[in-house]
């Protein structure tokens, strides 16, 4: 599986921005993908995730980002969005897209694959 993360840039404390994260391979459409992201000096940490189950699915969200982050996915076309808005400069970093392949959501190590990264800047 490989993915390919995209989407981020430079805005204005307020503004938004969408990621997208878009995978090859089968395993993408049934498995749970989470968004992390690397502020400069800080341990990769969790952003949101959402799951797939044959009754619909979850999702879940750092308590930082609730209320202004949405993440939904598209399986016909193998991609994962992360709707960023009202952005403040707290939320500058660099932001990675993954497959969970076992265990909590909210831990890197229960993530297989992983992409590039996309750099999110937001300023004051």
């Amino acid at each position: 599986v490989q993915l390919q993360a995209s989407g981020g840039g430079l805005v204005q404390a307020g503004g938004s921005l969408r990621l997208s994260c878009t995978a090859s391979g089968r395993i993408f459409s049934t498995s749970g993908i989470g968004w992390f992201r690397r502020a400069p000096g800080k341990e990769r940490a969790f952003v949101a995730q959402t799951n797939w189950s044959w009754n619909g699915g979850s999702t879940d969200y750092a308590d930082s980002v609730k209320g202004r982050f949405t993440i939904s996915r598209d399986n016909a076309k193998n991609t994962v969005y992360l709707q960023m808005n009202s952005l403040k400069p707290e939320d500058t970093a660099v932001y990675y897209c993954a497959v969970r392949t076992g265990g909590s959501y909210y831990h890197t190590s229960s993530y297989t694959f992983w992409g590039q990264g996309t750099q999110v800047t937001v300023s004051s």
